[in-house]
């Protein structure tokens, strides 16, 4: 199965809309799922299941050996975001989690963002994923 963090916003959404037009179906979502204006970016998606993405881990724990591999979407992408530990949590900390998770259980992580969405920490990140 193929994982797609930040898949109830509009690129993570479009990814599993493109995923879905070659035939793959064997999707987990993952993302907070609490905002129902997001939640329509998801109408007419074919997917097995969904995740909040604060469970993911403990989801990835007992069913990493069924990943192929993690589309990493998933990031506070609001510029004005001034709350510095949401962003640390969301788009640092959490990017750093899912990394090690991959390494961990060897599985392939296709990771996508901006410093505008990650900061100056994310060159940081990008090199050692390199």
């Amino acid at each position: 199965m193929i994982i797609v963090t930040g898949s109830a916003g509009f690129i993570g959404s479009c990814l599993v809309s493109k995923l879905n037009n070659k035939g793959i179906k064997d999707i987990v979502l993952v993302d907070d799922f609490s905002d129902e204006n997001k939640n329509r970016n998801l109408g007419n998606k074919c997917y097995h299941d969904k995740i909040d993405r604060k469970h993911f881990f403990e989801w990835l724990k007992l069913h990493h050996s069924d990943v192929s591999f993690i589309f990493h979407i998933g990031a506070r992408t609001d510029t004005t975001e001034f709350n510095m530990t949401i962003f640390d949590e969301l788009n640092l900390n959490y990017t750093k989690a899912m990394w090690n998770a991959c390494s961990d259980y060897r599985i392939p992580l296709i990771y996508a963002s901006s410093a505008a969405t990650m900061g100056m920490e994310s060159w940081v990140i990008r090199m050692i994923m390199i």
